[in-house]
């Protein structure tokens, strides 16, 4: 097809390093990556973006979107917007806390009729395993979804309760039987109810309720399904840095794990929340400045996969000053490209660094072939970010429905300048445009 765009920068980061470059684009592809100061070709629209960066679009593969039945927590509009001004080009969507959840394929459907008209990003799908819905499994992933996400431990609504080891086994086994991939919440139910449940403000009372033994017994428990069933698994937003061993002697002997982390336990420590301080809940806990330390260090050698977001919004209502019935969820959609970006760069981290683990990891995660990198081939998906820029968290300037956020009055370096889907600027200045995004599905 004909160059209709070239993107240029001095500093692009590609699967190669960072370096200057003019990023062809044709229709929607990239067609080749080219010297920075190549000839444009004829007809091509020059976009010259200076000394900002060029990141591929991030992908974030955990995001609760809650619609429909739950709009008022938030919606494919507010959502994909959110996400947009972040730079995030594709989102895959949690199959809970909608109703109905995505469990099965006429649950897929309505999903995604209800998404279609409203998506500024791309989005796909995850499906959800059910004590009871052993059946829909393979029908779901034949519909397209990217994969299955159970809980270990109650889920927070009734309609996706959790599923105990034997059910868990079955699910598993079924899902092994045509390669899918299971996605787990991986916390303990027994190690969760021995521990102190009281009614309080105070965020060390929470974080005694949710013990890293809940995450690490349940992680061990899981590898162990894994390798005896030959099935592939992944472990949702790690907490608990203890488990980081067992995941690593894990894959050295062939059990095919993956891991993420998100934001908020790389950025945030459970020694700066204050009394009552609920926007800082989520479950598993942010944690203890010396266990995000070791976390950076998991994401260094390799053992962490990725970093998502686990946007998981509520009403500002629901957000008690009691820690023990406040929603457990933190919002980050639109500010974890920055949220990273500021505390990699203290750590001495790159951009390269922070594209792989927020771009190019969960892509290959989800199988999104077309996503990930700036390489010919690929969708034309950007973000332009100004990395040495501050800005100072202003809830009533995000995007998602209910502006709570634990990022309130942080400076962050990176300001998202635009954001680019399938070579077409979707967000300009934190501004999005009128929703172009597409419905993705694995088979397609």
């Amino acid at each position: 097809m004909e160059v209709t765009l070239v993107l240029r920068s001095t500093r692009v980061v590609t699967p190669e390093g960072t370096r200057p470059a003019s990023v062809a684009v044709a229709g929607e592809r990239i067609a080749a990556v080219l010297p920075y100061d190549a000839k444009i070709p004829g007809g091509a629209r020059l976009e010259d973006v200076g000394d900002h960066v060029v990141l591929p679009g991030l992908v974030d593969t955990h995001v609760h979107v809650n619609d429909p039945g739950r709009t008022e927590w938030e919606g494919f509009w507010t959502a994909t917007r959110a996400a947009a001004a972040g730079g995030i080009t594709t989102i895959v969507d949690m199959p809970l806390n909608s109703l109905p959840p995505t469990t099965t394929v006429g649950n897929l459907r309505v999903k995604q009729d209800t998404a279609r008209p409203k998506a500024h990003v791309d989005v796909g799908f995850w499906g959800g395993a059910l004590p009871d819905n052993v059946g829909d499994l393979r029908p779901l992933h034949d519909a397209g979804v990217y994969g299955f996400k159970c809980f270990l431990s109650p889920s927070g609504v009734d309609e996706f309760p959790q599923l105990d080891q034997d059910q868990l086994a079955a699910s598993l086994a079924e899902i092994a039987g045509f390669d899918g991939l299971m996605i787990v919440h991986a916390e303990d139910p027994h190690h969760l109810d021995a521990a102190p449940q009281v009614s309080s403000p105070h965020y060390a009372d929470f974080l005694a309720s949710r013990p890293r033994d809940a995450e690490n017994t349940a992680i061990a428990h899981l590898v162990d399904q894994a390798r005896r069933l030959g099935a592939r698994v992944h472990v949702l937003h790690l907490s608990s840095s203890d488990a980081l061993p067992l995941i690593a002697a894990a894959r050295r002997e062939g059990v095919r794990v993956t891991v993420e982390t998100c934001p908020h336990f790389l950025t945030l420590t459970a020694e700066e929340v204050p009394d009552g301080a609920t926007e800082f809940k989520c479950c598993p806990p942010i944690r203890e400045a010396a266990n995000q330390d070791a976390l950076w260090d998991g994401l260094a050698d390799g053992t962490i996969d990725a970093i998502v977001s686990d946007h998981s919004p509520s009403t500002a209502d629901l957000k008690t000053p009691d820690f023990s019935t406040a929603w457990g969820g933190i919002s980050s959609l639109q500010l974890g490209l920055p949220a990273i970006w500021t505390e990699a760069r203290r750590r001495g981290h790159s951009l390269d660094d922070v594209a792989r683990w927020m771009s190019t990891a969960p892509a290959a995660l989800a199988g999104l072939d077309a996503k990930g990198a700036i390489e010919a081939g690929r969708d034309a998906d950007f973000a332009v970010l100004a990395p040495d820029e501050t800005f100072t968290v202003d809830p009533a300037a995000l995007h998602h429905r209910n502006q709570v956020t634990a990022y309130a009055g942080k400076t962050l370096h990176g300001v998202v300048k635009s954001t680019w889907l399938r070579g077409a600027r979707i967000a300009d200045h934190g501004a999005p445009a009128e929703p172009t995004g597409r419905l993705l599905e694995r088979n397609k």
